[in-house]
Protein backbone atom coordinates (compact mmCIF):
# COMPACT_ATOMS: atom_id res chain seq x y z
CA UNK A 1 0.00 0.00 0.00
CA UNK A 2 2.72 2.35 0.80
CA UNK A 3 4.38 1.73 -2.23
CA UNK A 4 1.35 2.51 -4.19
CA UNK A 5 0.83 5.79 -2.41
CA UNK A 6 4.34 7.02 -2.61
CA UNK A 7 3.56 9.14 -5.78
CA UNK A 8 0.48 10.97 -3.86
CA UNK A 9 2.73 11.91 -1.49
CA UNK A 10 3.12 15.93 -0.48
CA UNK A 11 6.19 16.42 -2.19
CA UNK A 12 5.24 14.89 -5.12
CA UNK A 13 1.88 16.94 -5.87
CA UNK A 14 3.46 20.20 -5.42
CA UNK A 15 5.92 19.39 -7.75
CA UNK A 16 3.86 18.05 -10.29
CA UNK A 17 1.30 20.37 -10.09
CA UNK A 18 3.78 23.29 -10.33
CA UNK A 19 5.68 21.41 -13.41
CA UNK A 20 1.92 21.53 -15.03
CA UNK A 21 1.89 25.29 -14.09
CA UNK A 22 4.94 26.11 -15.95
CA UNK A 23 3.82 24.35 -18.88
CA UNK A 24 0.79 26.68 -18.80
CA UNK A 25 2.55 29.92 -18.26
CA UNK A 26 4.22 29.09 -22.35
CA UNK A 27 0.43 29.53 -23.23
CA UNK A 28 0.13 32.43 -21.49
CA UNK A 29 3.03 33.82 -23.04
CA UNK A 30 1.35 33.00 -26.44
CA UNK A 31 -1.71 34.79 -25.31
CA UNK A 32 -0.27 37.93 -25.24
CA UNK A 33 2.20 37.40 -28.88
CA UNK A 34 -1.09 36.13 -30.67
CA UNK A 35 -4.65 37.95 -28.42
CA UNK A 36 -7.02 35.38 -28.32
CA UNK A 37 -10.00 37.84 -27.83
CA UNK A 38 -12.40 38.05 -24.88
CA UNK A 39 -14.16 36.15 -23.06
CA UNK A 40 -14.28 34.16 -19.36
CA UNK A 41 -11.10 33.89 -17.85
CA UNK A 42 -11.04 29.61 -17.89
CA UNK A 43 -12.40 30.20 -22.06
CA UNK A 44 -9.05 32.48 -22.25
CA UNK A 45 -6.30 30.11 -20.70
CA UNK A 46 -8.24 26.98 -22.93
CA UNK A 47 -7.93 28.72 -26.28
CA UNK A 48 -4.45 30.16 -25.21
CA UNK A 49 -3.43 26.47 -24.33
CA UNK A 50 -4.93 25.59 -28.67
CA UNK A 51 -2.94 28.35 -29.67
CA UNK A 52 0.45 27.36 -28.56
CA UNK A 53 -0.15 24.19 -30.38
CA UNK A 54 2.40 25.59 -33.56
CA UNK A 55 5.39 26.99 -31.83
CA UNK A 56 5.45 24.08 -29.40
CA UNK A 57 5.20 22.11 -32.81
CA UNK A 58 8.64 24.18 -33.95
CA UNK A 59 10.25 24.24 -30.18
CA UNK A 60 9.88 20.41 -30.28
CA UNK A 61 11.82 19.84 -33.10
CA UNK A 62 15.21 21.17 -31.07
CA UNK A 63 17.10 18.24 -30.07
CA UNK A 64 18.17 20.06 -26.76
CA UNK A 65 14.49 20.17 -25.73
CA UNK A 66 14.35 16.73 -25.32
CA UNK A 67 17.44 17.11 -22.55
CA UNK A 68 15.90 20.07 -20.65
CA UNK A 69 12.22 18.81 -20.71
CA UNK A 70 13.75 15.10 -19.86
CA UNK A 71 15.42 16.64 -16.71
CA UNK A 72 13.00 18.60 -15.56
CA UNK A 73 10.39 15.98 -15.77
CA UNK A 74 12.99 13.85 -13.40
CA UNK A 75 13.05 16.22 -10.66
CA UNK A 76 9.70 17.68 -10.57
CA UNK A 77 7.06 14.48 -11.65
CA UNK A 78 9.36 11.70 -9.64
CA UNK A 79 10.46 14.25 -6.41
CA UNK A 80 11.30 13.01 -3.20
CA UNK A 81 14.11 11.43 -1.19
CA UNK A 82 17.26 9.57 -3.37
CA UNK A 83 16.02 5.71 -2.90
CA UNK A 84 16.71 2.97 -5.40
CA UNK A 85 13.00 2.48 -6.32
CA UNK A 86 12.78 6.40 -7.13
CA UNK A 87 15.99 5.87 -9.25
CA UNK A 88 14.27 3.24 -11.15
CA UNK A 89 11.33 5.55 -12.21
CA UNK A 90 13.36 8.42 -12.74
CA UNK A 91 15.60 5.88 -15.18
CA UNK A 92 12.50 4.92 -17.08
CA UNK A 93 12.56 9.30 -18.26
CA UNK A 94 15.12 10.16 -20.34
CA UNK A 95 17.69 13.00 -20.22
CA UNK A 96 18.98 13.34 -23.55
CA UNK A 97 19.18 15.67 -26.66
CA UNK A 98 16.81 13.78 -29.17
CA UNK A 99 19.10 12.00 -31.96
CA UNK A 100 16.39 10.50 -34.60
CA UNK A 101 12.80 11.86 -35.95
CA UNK A 102 11.07 9.41 -33.81
CA UNK A 103 12.94 11.29 -30.72
CA UNK A 104 11.49 14.69 -32.23
CA UNK A 105 8.03 13.61 -32.79
CA UNK A 106 7.64 12.07 -29.29
CA UNK A 107 9.21 15.21 -27.99
CA UNK A 108 6.34 17.63 -29.84
CA UNK A 109 3.79 15.40 -28.71
CA UNK A 110 5.41 16.05 -25.21
CA UNK A 111 4.99 19.23 -25.14
CA UNK A 112 1.31 19.74 -26.54
CA UNK A 113 0.33 17.52 -23.53
CA UNK A 114 2.78 18.84 -21.12
CA UNK A 115 0.81 22.44 -22.39
CA UNK A 116 -2.71 21.63 -22.75
CA UNK A 117 -2.98 19.27 -19.05
CA UNK A 118 -1.10 22.59 -17.79
CA UNK A 119 -4.01 25.24 -18.99
CA UNK A 120 -6.59 22.49 -17.87
CA UNK A 121 -4.63 22.00 -14.28
CA UNK A 122 -4.31 26.24 -14.29
CA UNK A 123 -8.04 27.02 -15.10
CA UNK A 124 -8.92 24.15 -12.63
CA UNK A 125 -6.72 25.81 -9.66
CA UNK A 126 -8.25 29.18 -10.21
CA UNK A 127 -11.52 28.28 -11.13
CA UNK A 128 -13.20 26.30 -8.38
CA UNK A 129 -11.61 28.15 -6.09
CA UNK A 130 -13.61 31.22 -6.88
CA UNK A 131 -16.27 28.75 -6.70
CA UNK A 132 -15.64 27.92 -4.04
CA UNK A 133 -15.55 31.43 -2.25
CA UNK A 134 -18.51 32.60 -4.06
CA UNK A 135 -20.51 29.30 -2.72
CA UNK A 136 -19.49 30.32 1.06
CA UNK A 137 -20.21 34.30 0.58
CA UNK A 138 -24.11 32.98 0.52
CA UNK A 139 -23.94 31.56 3.77
CA UNK A 140 -26.40 28.77 5.15
CA UNK A 141 -26.06 25.42 3.33
CA UNK A 142 -23.97 26.63 0.72
CA UNK A 143 -21.29 26.68 3.05
CA UNK A 144 -20.78 22.89 3.45
CA UNK A 145 -21.49 22.90 -0.78
CA UNK A 146 -17.89 24.81 -0.99
CA UNK A 147 -16.02 22.20 0.18
CA UNK A 148 -16.78 20.24 -2.90
CA UNK A 149 -15.13 22.24 -5.11
CA UNK A 150 -12.02 22.39 -3.22
CA UNK A 151 -12.35 18.63 -3.21
CA UNK A 152 -12.48 18.63 -7.42
CA UNK A 153 -8.85 20.64 -7.05
CA UNK A 154 -7.37 18.59 -5.47
CA UNK A 155 -8.67 15.81 -7.31
CA UNK A 156 -7.88 17.61 -10.67
CA UNK A 157 -4.27 18.59 -9.43
CA UNK A 158 -3.46 14.37 -8.38
CA UNK A 159 -5.06 13.70 -11.50
CA UNK A 160 -3.66 15.50 -13.83
CA UNK A 161 -0.01 14.97 -11.94
CA UNK A 162 -0.17 11.31 -11.89
CA UNK A 163 -1.50 11.82 -16.04
CA UNK A 164 1.53 14.11 -17.17
CA UNK A 165 3.89 11.41 -15.11
CA UNK A 166 2.35 8.95 -17.21
CA UNK A 167 2.63 10.69 -20.48
CA UNK A 168 6.25 11.56 -19.55
CA UNK A 169 7.06 7.74 -18.89
CA UNK A 170 5.83 6.79 -22.12
CA UNK A 171 6.63 10.11 -24.08
CA UNK A 172 10.48 10.80 -22.89
CA UNK A 173 10.94 7.29 -22.47
CA UNK A 174 14.45 6.17 -23.50
CA UNK A 175 14.82 5.02 -27.02
CA UNK A 176 16.14 1.56 -27.57
CA UNK A 177 19.14 2.70 -28.72
CA UNK A 178 19.12 4.85 -25.25
CA UNK A 179 18.48 1.80 -23.34
CA UNK A 180 21.31 -0.58 -25.17
CA UNK A 181 23.70 2.14 -24.45
CA UNK A 182 22.57 2.23 -20.82
CA UNK A 183 22.99 -1.60 -20.19
CA UNK A 184 26.33 -1.69 -22.27
CA UNK A 185 27.35 1.04 -19.48
CA UNK A 186 25.76 -1.14 -16.96
CA UNK A 187 27.81 -3.76 -17.87
CA UNK A 188 31.27 -2.02 -18.17
CA UNK A 189 31.14 -0.72 -14.59
CA UNK A 190 29.79 -4.31 -13.19
CA UNK A 191 32.96 -5.83 -15.45
CA UNK A 192 35.21 -2.68 -13.70
CA UNK A 193 33.75 -3.64 -10.42
CA UNK A 194 34.83 -7.29 -10.93
CA UNK A 195 38.39 -6.35 -11.85
CA UNK A 196 38.81 -4.03 -9.03
CA UNK A 197 37.31 -7.22 -6.64
CA UNK A 198 39.92 -9.18 -7.88
CA UNK A 199 43.34 -7.31 -7.65
CA UNK A 200 41.79 -6.25 -4.06
CA UNK A 201 41.96 -10.06 -3.72
CA UNK A 202 45.03 -10.86 -5.25
CA UNK A 203 47.11 -7.65 -3.43
CA UNK A 204 45.86 -7.83 0.02
CA UNK A 205 46.13 -11.88 -0.33
CA UNK A 206 49.72 -11.49 -1.12
CA UNK A 207 50.66 -9.02 1.40
CA UNK A 208 48.87 -10.85 4.27
CA UNK A 209 50.07 -14.30 2.97
CA UNK A 210 54.01 -12.30 3.03
CA UNK A 211 53.28 -10.91 6.46
CA UNK A 212 52.31 -14.48 7.61
CA UNK A 213 55.10 -16.31 6.23
CA UNK A 214 57.67 -13.44 7.37
CA UNK A 215 56.35 -13.46 10.51
CA UNK A 216 56.42 -16.94 11.20
CA UNK A 217 60.20 -17.33 9.57
CA UNK A 218 61.38 -14.56 12.08
CA UNK A 219 59.75 -15.88 15.07
CA UNK A 220 61.65 -19.28 14.35
CA UNK A 221 64.86 -18.32 13.02
CA UNK A 222 67.10 -17.00 15.97
CA UNK A 223 68.65 -14.35 13.92
CA UNK A 224 68.48 -10.35 14.30
CA UNK A 225 69.83 -9.96 10.80
CA UNK A 226 66.92 -12.08 9.69
CA UNK A 227 64.29 -10.85 11.57
CA UNK A 228 64.97 -7.13 10.30
CA UNK A 229 64.85 -8.47 6.71
CA UNK A 230 61.13 -9.48 7.49
CA UNK A 231 60.24 -6.58 9.03
CA UNK A 232 61.67 -4.59 6.24
CA UNK A 233 59.71 -6.95 3.61
CA UNK A 234 56.24 -6.79 5.54
CA UNK A 235 56.58 -3.13 5.63
CA UNK A 236 57.28 -2.88 1.88
CA UNK A 237 54.40 -5.15 1.33
CA UNK A 238 51.79 -3.85 3.28
CA UNK A 239 52.63 -0.35 2.48
CA UNK A 240 52.24 -1.45 -1.53
CA UNK A 241 48.90 -3.14 -0.98
CA UNK A 242 47.44 0.20 1.55
CA UNK A 243 48.27 2.12 -1.96
CA UNK A 244 46.46 -0.35 -4.15
CA UNK A 245 43.59 -0.60 -1.55
CA UNK A 246 43.98 3.28 -1.65
CA UNK A 247 43.34 3.13 -5.60
CA UNK A 248 40.72 1.00 -5.81
CA UNK A 249 38.14 2.89 -2.77
CA UNK A 250 39.12 6.18 -5.21
CA UNK A 251 37.97 4.67 -8.05
CA UNK A 252 34.82 2.78 -6.29
CA UNK A 253 33.82 6.64 -4.82
CA UNK A 254 34.35 8.40 -7.96
CA UNK A 255 36.84 10.59 -6.84
CA UNK A 256 37.82 13.35 -9.80
CA UNK A 257 41.66 12.34 -8.81
CA UNK A 258 43.67 10.10 -11.00
CA UNK A 259 43.55 6.90 -9.53
CA UNK A 260 47.13 6.02 -9.83
CA UNK A 261 49.57 3.68 -11.67
CA UNK A 262 48.79 0.14 -11.29
CA UNK A 263 51.66 -2.24 -10.82
CA UNK A 264 52.92 -4.05 -14.11
CA UNK A 265 55.29 -6.79 -15.43
CA UNK A 266 58.01 -4.04 -15.17
CA UNK A 267 57.60 -4.24 -11.28
CA UNK A 268 58.01 -7.87 -11.13
CA UNK A 269 61.56 -7.88 -9.32
CA UNK A 270 58.91 -6.39 -6.37
CA UNK A 271 57.69 -9.38 -6.37
CA UNK A 272 60.29 -11.72 -6.57
CA UNK A 273 62.41 -10.02 -3.87
CA UNK A 274 59.04 -10.26 -1.61
CA UNK A 275 58.84 -14.22 -2.33
CA UNK A 276 62.61 -14.40 -1.62
CA UNK A 277 62.24 -12.44 1.44
CA UNK A 278 59.64 -15.13 2.75
CA UNK A 279 62.19 -18.25 2.15
CA UNK A 280 61.07 -19.25 -1.09
CA UNK A 281 64.15 -20.33 -3.47
CA UNK A 282 62.89 -18.18 -6.62
CA UNK A 283 64.79 -18.57 -9.90
CA UNK A 284 63.98 -16.36 -12.48
CA UNK A 285 64.12 -15.93 -16.27
CA UNK A 286 62.99 -13.19 -18.03
CA UNK A 287 63.13 -13.12 -22.01
CA UNK A 288 62.57 -9.78 -24.41
CA UNK A 289 61.44 -6.22 -23.09
CA UNK A 290 59.10 -6.39 -20.41
CA UNK A 291 58.52 -2.59 -21.19
CA UNK A 292 57.01 -3.12 -24.49
CA UNK A 293 54.49 -5.54 -23.57
CA UNK A 294 51.25 -3.19 -23.67
CA UNK A 295 49.62 -1.95 -20.56
CA UNK A 296 46.53 -3.69 -19.82
CA UNK A 297 48.82 -7.12 -20.65
CA UNK A 298 51.45 -5.84 -18.44
CA UNK A 299 49.48 -5.38 -15.67
CA UNK A 300 46.92 -8.17 -15.57
CA UNK A 301 50.39 -10.48 -15.86
CA UNK A 302 51.40 -8.98 -13.09
CA UNK A 303 48.53 -9.73 -11.14
CA UNK A 304 48.58 -13.07 -12.16
CA UNK A 305 52.51 -13.49 -11.08
CA UNK A 306 51.48 -12.24 -8.26
CA UNK A 307 48.71 -14.70 -7.16
CA UNK A 308 50.78 -17.82 -8.18
CA UNK A 309 53.41 -16.85 -5.98
CA UNK A 310 50.84 -15.71 -3.23
CA UNK A 311 49.86 -19.48 -3.74
CA UNK A 312 52.94 -20.86 -3.26
CA UNK A 313 53.50 -18.99 -0.16
CA UNK A 314 49.90 -20.25 1.10
CA UNK A 315 49.94 -23.45 -0.22
CA UNK A 316 53.35 -25.06 -0.15
CA UNK A 317 55.25 -22.74 1.62
CA UNK A 318 59.41 -21.77 1.41
CA UNK A 319 60.24 -24.41 -1.73
CA UNK A 320 61.83 -23.64 -4.55
CA UNK A 321 60.12 -22.28 -7.35
CA UNK A 322 60.83 -21.37 -10.85
CA UNK A 323 59.61 -18.25 -12.80
CA UNK A 324 59.89 -18.10 -16.72
CA UNK A 325 58.72 -14.98 -18.77
CA UNK A 326 59.06 -15.41 -22.32
CA UNK A 327 57.79 -11.94 -24.64
CA UNK A 328 57.00 -13.28 -27.54
CA UNK A 329 56.21 -11.19 -30.47
CA UNK A 330 52.15 -11.92 -30.56
CA UNK A 331 51.82 -12.88 -26.30
CA UNK A 332 53.17 -13.02 -23.16
CA UNK A 333 54.00 -16.45 -21.79
CA UNK A 334 54.07 -16.95 -17.74
CA UNK A 335 55.44 -20.12 -16.09
CA UNK A 336 55.31 -20.57 -12.66
CA UNK A 337 56.49 -24.12 -11.27
CA UNK A 338 57.18 -25.09 -7.87
CA UNK A 339 58.07 -28.13 -5.83
CA UNK A 340 55.18 -29.13 -3.24
CA UNK A 341 55.76 -28.81 0.49
CA UNK A 342 54.58 -29.86 3.95
CA UNK A 343 51.67 -27.60 3.79
CA UNK A 344 50.39 -29.53 0.76
CA UNK A 345 49.46 -28.63 -2.86
CA UNK A 346 46.13 -26.04 -3.63
CA UNK A 347 42.83 -27.82 -4.31
CA UNK A 348 42.51 -28.45 -8.03
CA UNK A 349 39.84 -25.82 -9.96
CA UNK A 350 38.69 -24.33 -6.01
CA UNK A 351 39.48 -20.73 -4.55
CA UNK A 352 39.19 -17.96 -6.01
CA UNK A 353 42.84 -17.41 -6.84
CA UNK A 354 42.73 -19.86 -9.51
CA UNK A 355 39.90 -18.62 -10.71
CA UNK A 356 40.63 -15.19 -11.06
CA UNK A 357 43.90 -16.37 -12.53
CA UNK A 358 41.56 -17.92 -15.38
CA UNK A 359 39.38 -14.79 -15.84
CA UNK A 360 42.47 -12.42 -16.15
CA UNK A 361 43.56 -14.38 -18.95
CA UNK A 362 40.23 -14.76 -20.94
CA UNK A 363 39.32 -11.27 -20.24
CA UNK A 364 42.62 -10.68 -22.51
CA UNK A 365 41.57 -13.30 -25.12
CA UNK A 366 44.54 -15.62 -24.39
CA UNK A 367 44.01 -19.55 -21.25
CA UNK A 368 45.98 -20.20 -18.26
CA UNK A 369 45.80 -23.65 -17.18
CA UNK A 370 46.83 -24.57 -13.49
CA UNK A 371 47.32 -27.77 -11.67
CA UNK A 372 49.82 -30.58 -10.94
CA UNK A 373 53.02 -31.22 -12.95
CA UNK A 374 56.10 -33.97 -12.49
CA UNK A 375 57.64 -32.17 -9.85
CA UNK A 376 55.18 -30.22 -8.19
CA UNK A 377 52.76 -27.58 -9.16
CA UNK A 378 53.03 -25.02 -12.23
CA UNK A 379 50.69 -22.49 -13.35
CA UNK A 380 50.73 -21.43 -17.20
CA UNK A 381 49.37 -18.53 -18.62
CA UNK A 382 49.87 -16.99 -22.53
CA UNK A 383 48.24 -13.07 -22.87
CA UNK A 384 47.91 -12.08 -26.43
CA UNK A 385 49.40 -9.00 -27.36
CA UNK A 386 48.44 -8.47 -30.69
Amino acid sequence: MRRLLSPLTLANVCTRWLHLVIGALFAVVCMFIHPVGGGHGVDVLLRAGLVSVPPLVVLGLVPAVRLAEGVQAQLMLVAGRPSPERDARRARIAAAPAKSAADRVRTVCWLVVRVQLGTLTWSASVWLPTLAVGLAGRGGGYVLLALLPLLGVAVVVVGMGELVAAAARWLLAPSAAERIAALEERTERLLEHNRLARELHDSIGHALTVAVVQAGAARTAGSAEFVEQALVAIEETGRQALQDLDRVLKVLREDSGPPGERPALADTVRLLDAARGSGADVTAEVTGPLDAVPGPVSREGYRILQESLTNVLRHAGPVAVTVRIVVHDDAVELDIRNRLGEIGPAPLGRGRGLRGIRERAVLLGGHADAGPCADGWRVHARLPTA
